[in-house]
């Protein structure tokens, strides 16, 4: 046995391997070591192998799924070996002591899941392929568990973008790539030959040619035939549903580079969470598929203002007609995810109950099609989606007439098709419920026969059918007269056969398996005609998905009082009382009230410079902008007064600071890479909001960097922009760029204390406030009221010589530190006992009530 797992292992590669024994799965060696630990289970040892223990764990094959998804999140990759063989079929072939075949069966990974248990249903799980040839690149990726498939055409620059919009899951690319390093497995060489990828394609989808479906380079090839082959090494040559593949080129998407996707929290936080993130704050899809298709809306806003005008009149007509979008959400609410019970079947891991989604999936989609129909004024895109959700009568009929109204998850014990669908599986379940009634009648008779009140007629997997009586009262059976044939002896109890048991447990037996192999039969019958509809049944769960997100978006605006954004051909964007949708929630859960701005950028005024206090909204108000346009060109109203944008090609957000130690960047290094591939990639159509740039280095140079960025966008760039600032210096800017505009978050001091209003104003901020943002955030008075003095010399010294730091060699240092709370009314008493004012110098009297006010 173990000289056969070592074969599987060696084959597994670096997979654990899940080794089926019996009802366990079991684990050996390192692999055993490795599961113990990341599932919590007992580490054993039998055996030997080189002269030590073998340490081993299992699982059981029954509840494997669970144990499978811990180990996929936790980065494991799992191999199963299945038995290929019953233990008969095995001594027929090889003799009474052969060992039973195994194989492995299926690679388990993180990219090529199905198993609803294993999945989030309100997320895509995308595995994605990188191709290189010709010196270009392109991603090939699929979601196994719905049949998606997209081929994108990009550059080195734009790969990572591309990367992060899809959240791939799995990243495989070759050995030799110049892209390894982003993915999560290597490959052999050979599986990304371009004539290869282009053989598997046509083969896949049974065409003589790929012209239907859009042009391919040669790097989208390779990238495409690398993922057909890592699919089919996981599958074991049982490659699942593929829908034919979706060319996605330059252009079709707003470009988002992953850092601007982190900065705006688009689906995911900062901290990897959905919850947060605007998608949690907009989604209110009532199924799994909806939330995975908003999500996939979300990530790649559209460039062509058709299509995107076509989603806002469909948001527009369910937001206009609550009735309506009620009805509709009540109805999808009930719809099973057909499109993932599709990829389970299409994979040969689907049961009984997932062609039961498929029935009811189908039969609503149907009927909801017919109300739509009926509809008057409905809009083109939902026009176009209607006769998807029809045409499956001859399915939705085979399927209503032969399963059962909630069929099961296992086919193994049968029981799915529904009576009166097929004769002859209805006489054999006759016959053996006929036989199993036989059996309790005779149980009655035994009773009656023997004086065994305790006498039973039990069933299990060894000794089939038996007699089972108290151990005190087996000597009666044991009689040679008694008609009982001792079978085994237990703790408490004993068994016997008897030969007209026998013979009614035969017939029970057979007809129970012939009733099996027919069900089986049907089973698979069943699953071939929903695979002959496929493309067509993916199409009904792609509508029925737009359709949720249809009326989840209208939804939303209805809750929010969004609008419905304007679109026009010339570069503006022109947003009254704008709002952030994840801090006004956040904002509305505190009892609060968020406060509204407008921005207006045209081509007279297309870059503003906000200057204010910190916490005084420039940030929130540069992430709600950037956030209004991807709603908008996504599809959806927004939460906006009004709204009116040209389109965006290119977004990019450099907001807030992080640093990446991991690859020796410093926080300030990060910022620059970021704002370097803003100035190198943003266009006259483009959206930029910058915050602080420069911060992060000396003032003089972070000054002359953010005034170079500054004249670089107004001038080079010339796309609309945001630009945040603290370096009040900027703002004389406005006088040599004419399509700069001042404005500021407005705060006022009450009293000593800083009110911040969170309103945008025009012109420049008075000052920073600085100093009233630390008190608010609790810093000590001593070390204010130092804050203060510094302050105080260092306009005085900018005043007189024009230079920041003049002056500062006079101020005395680490005067007034003493903490508050250590000085009691008497020390502050002695202090001043101890001063001989008359023998002070002017210094040292300066430094004695600089001690002194520190100490009151």
């Amino acid at each position: 046995m173990m000289q056969q797992y070592l074969a599987l292992k060696a084959e597994a590669d670096d997979c654990l391997l899940f080794y089926r024994m019996g009802d366990f799965f079991e684990l050996f060696h390192d692999d055993a070591k490795i599961a113990a630990a990341c599932l919590d289970i007992a580490l054993t040892a039998r055996g030997e192998h080189d002269g030590a223990k073998i340490p081993m764990c299992g699982v059981p094959v029954h509840s494997a799924e669970g144990y499978l998804a811990r180990l996929i999140k936790a980065g494991h990759r799992v191999a199963i070996a299945e038995q290929v063989e019953s233990p008969e079929e095995a001594k027929r072939a090889r003799g009474s002591k052969a060992l039973v075949a195994r194989a492995i069966v299926r690679v388990v990974t993180a990219g090529t899941l199905t198993e609803e248990a294993l999945l989030d249903a309100r997320a895509a799980n995308w595995c994605a392929c990188i191709g290189e040839a010709a010196g270009g690149v392109a991603i090939a990726a699929a979601d196994v568990s719905t049949g998606r498939f997209e081929v994108i055409e990009t550059d080195a620059a734009g790969l990572t973008a591309a990367l992060a919009r899809l959240q791939a899951v799995e990243v495989v690319a070759a050995e030799t790539s110049t892209f390894a390093e982003v993915a999560t497995l290597l490959r052999a060489r050979a599986d990304f030959d371009s004539a290869s990828g282009e053989a598997r394609l046509k083969a896949l989808h049974g065409v003589a040619t790929l012209d239907g479906f859009g042009q391919f380079s040669r790097a989208a090839l390779a990238a495409a035939g690398g993922l057909i082959a890592y699919l089919d090494h996981t599958a074991r040559g049982q490659l699942p549903f593929l829908r034919p593949p979706v060319c996605a080129a330059d252009g079709q998407c707003m470009a988002i580079d992953a850092a601007t996707r982190e900065s705006l929290e688009l689906t995911r936080t900062a901290a990897g969470a959905r919850a947060g993130s605007l998608l949690a704050e907009v989604d209110r899809t009532v199924t799994g598929a909806g939330a995975r298709l908003l999500a996939s809306d979300i990530a790649a806003p559209l460039m062509d203002r058709a299509m995107i005008e076509g989603r806002h009149a469909a948001v527009a007509w369910a937001h206009d007609d609550p009735g309506l979008r009620d009805e509709l959400r009540t109805t999808l609410r009930a719809l099973p995810d057909i499109g993932r019970a599709l990829g389970r079947i299409a994979a040969r891991r689907g049961s009984p109950r997932d062609l039961g989604q498929l029935r009811d999936g189908l039969s609503a989609a149907w009927t909801l099609g017919q109300r739509l129909d009926k509809l008057p004024a409905v809009p083109p895109l939902i026009v176009e989606l209607a006769p998807r959700l029809r045409g499956h009568g001859e399915l939705i009929d085979l399927l209503t007439r032969g399963l059962v109204p909630m069929p099961p998850i296992d086919a193994a014990a049968g029981g799915f098709v529904a009576e009166g669908y097929d004769a002859a599986l209805d006489a054999l379940r006759d016959t053996g419920a006929g036989g199993r009634r036989a059996i309790a009648a005779l149980e009655a008779q035994y009773r009656e026969r023997t004086g065994i009140s305790a006498l039973k007629i039990r069933h299990n997997g060894v000794l089939g059918y038996h007699v089972e009586v108290p151990a005190r009262a087996a000597d009666k059976l044991m009689a040679a007269d008694s008609g009982f044939t001792h079978r085994q002896t237990l703790a408490g109890v004993v068994r016997f056969n008897a030969p007209d048991l026998h013979e009614a447990a035969l017939k029970v037996t057979q007809a129970g398996a012939h009733a099996l192999a027919a069900e089986a039969a049907h089973l698979e019958a069943f699953t071939e005609a929903a695979l002959d509809k496929r493309e067509a049944i993916a199409a009904t769960a792609d509508a029925l998905a737009r359709i949720d997100v249809t009326a989840a978006l209208a939804e939303r605006a209805a809750e929010g009082g969004w609008a419905r954004p304007v679109l026009v051909d010339h570069s503006c964007l022109e947003i009254v009382g704008g709002r952030h949708p994840v801090v006004e929630s956040a904002v509305a859960r505190s009892g609060g009230r968020f406060v509204a701005n407008d921005c207006r950028l045209s081509e007279s005024s297309r870059l503003w410079l906000v200057t204010g206090p910190n916490m005084g909204g420039k940030s929130t108000f540069l992430r709600q902008n950037a956030l209004i346009v991807v709603l908008a060109q996504a599809g959806s109203f927004v939460p906006a007064t009004s709204a009116t944008l040209g389109l965006v090609d290119r977004l990019f957000s450099r907001v807030g600071a992080s640093d990446n130690l991991a690859r020796g960047r410093s926080t300030f290094m990060v910022e620059m890479v970021e704002t370097a591939a803003i100035l190198a990639q943003a266009t006259p159509r483009s959206f930029v909001i910058l915050d602080e740039v420069g911060r992060g280095t000396s003032t003089y140079d972070g000054l002359a960097i953010a005034w170079a960025v500054v004249e670089a966008i107004h001038e080079d760039n010339r796309c609309r922009c945001l630009f945040a600032t603290h370096y009040h210096e900027l703002t004389r800017l406005a006088e040599r760029c004419d399509a700069l505009s001042l404005h500021h978050v407005r705060a006022r001091e009450w009293k000593g204390d800083l009110v911040l209003l969170h309103e945008l104003a025009e012109g420049p901020a008075d000052r920073s406030y600085g100093i009233a943002v630390a008190r608010l955030a609790g810093l000590p008075p001593a070390t204010l009221q130092r804050a203060k003095a510094v302050l105080a010399k260092l306009e005085a010294g900018k005043a007189k010589t024009g230079g920041i730091a003049a002056g500062l060699d006079d101020l005395p240092l680490f005067a007034a530190m003493a903490p508050v709370e250590e000085a009691p009314v008497d020390g502050l008493r002695e202090a001043l006992g101890a001063l001989d004012v008359d023998a002070m110098s002017p210094r040292e009297a300066m430094e004695a009530l600089y001690r002194l006010k520190g100490l009151v």
